[in-house]
């Protein structure tokens, strides 16, 4: 059954749109082409309190429900994905992580700053050699007087060079192979973490994205989460989160272009009547509209269910293959019914058609997906 929103809900979900298209929408098409950051945007966001949406108000957060944050990133993602993947990844796997893994201490010093937007927050899992594989990572915490030591590489970092403070895993002890992972939330100021300079995306522009290297990192002792050598639990836990963020943002990215194509088709015109009256054109719309429901079913299911406290593995990684895959066939649908024009960065959809590519690739690429619904339907 489609959820039945809560006042609450549906009021987060109309400032969301109505700050989308005020404020993020005119200038997106700029960002794209300048790669500028939004900072200022961003600062918005979290005096809005979209920053730390399910971080409960004591640390500095919205404290609402899940699906209210899946329901804004949605909007914001309507007007800009790029400024919506820097609001989930904050979210999803920097403050979710400390929230949920994080010591009193932790929460009262990491999850204020990053909830009310006055930094910005990451997630240090990928390397170059370890994606999809989690478990191949190569950066070592060695233990030293306080604290631990950081040397490895990271890679597809997002937020980095913006961002302040991110969750990092790494070796700690590595005769426990898998089970030796450690987390820790990395200050990115801290002498020896090194950014690179932003990789040149096909979409996605205006977010920042780093390689980036670590040379003797120092992080204190109180800067480690969880029990220990919880790093990979912390990892997977924080991934079904955001891997429903990632399906929303797919699911704001096909939904405008679904709009902008019923937009199109009703204007321009052919052998003297509107495209969208003839029965090729129809045809399209018809199965782009079915998509773009059918994934908004999937994703508000796996974000009740997250909400809720119940297990939602499956579920998550179900609404990402789904939603992204069909959000990509939906935004090349897109560029066809605008002909020539689809292909011009004069039209929006060119850009939906470039931002939408990422989302079936990172947080787990549809290919682990379904390795994910594979494993869980035969328990």
């Amino acid at each position: 059954m489609f959820p039945q929103f809560t006042d609450e809900q549906t009021a987060i979900r109309d400032a969301a749109r109505a700050f989308a298209r005020e404020e993020i929408e005119p200038g997106a098409m700029a960002r794209d082409a300048s790669g500028e950051f939004p900072r200022a945007i961003i600062r918005q966001l979290g005096e809005m309190g979209f920053m730390g949406m399910t971080v409960p108000e004591q640390y500095g957060g919205a404290g609402v429900d899940y699906l209210s944050y899946i329901l804004a990133l949605e909007q914001i993602a309507y007007a800009d994905a790029s400024v919506a993947v820097t609001m989930s990844v904050n979210n999803s796997v920097a403050c979710a992580p400390i929230l949920n893994f994080g010591t009193e201490a932790q929460k009262q010093a990491y999850l204020k700053p990053l909830a009310s937007g006055e930094v910005i927050g990451g997630f240090m899992l990928t390397e170059p050699g370890a994606g999809s594989d989690a478990a191949a990572l190569k950066t070592r915490a060695t233990k030293v007087d306080g604290g631990w030591k950081l040397n490895g590489s990271k890679a597809w970092i997002t937020n980095g060079g913006v961002g302040k403070y991110f969750v990092c895993m790494a070796i700690s002890h590595p005769e426990k192979g898998r089970k030796g992972i450690s987390a820790f939330v990395l200050d990115a100021d801290t002498p020896g973490v090194h950014m690179g300079k932003p990789e040149e995306k096909m979409g996605l522009r205006s977010s920042k994205t780093v390689m980036v290297a670590l040379e003797d990192a120092f992080v204190p002792d109180s800067a480690q989460l969880g029990e220990g050598c919880d790093g990979l639990r912390i990892a997977f836990h924080g991934l079904d989160g955001g891997r429903i963020g990632i399906a929303a943002q797919a699911l704001g990215i096909a939904q405008r272009a679904l709009d902008e194509a019923v937009a199109y088709a009703r204007t321009r015109h052919t052998f003297g009547k509107p495209i969208g009256e003839h029965q090729a054109i129809q045809t399209y719309l018809a199965e782009m509209k079915a998509r773009v429901e059918a994934s908004r079913l999937l994703v508000y299911k796996a974000a009740t269910l997250k909400e809720a406290g119940l297990p939602c593995t499956l579920e998550a990684a179900t609404a990402k293959l789904f939603t992204t895959e069909s959000a990509k066939w939906v935004c090349d649908r897109a560029v066809q019914i605008h002909g020539g024009y689809g292909y011009s960065r004069e039209y929006v959809v060119e850009r939906l058609y470039r931002d939408v590519r990422v989302t079936s690739i990172y947080e787990g690429t549809s290919e682990i997906q379904r390795l994910v619904i594979a494993r869980g339907l035969m328990g």
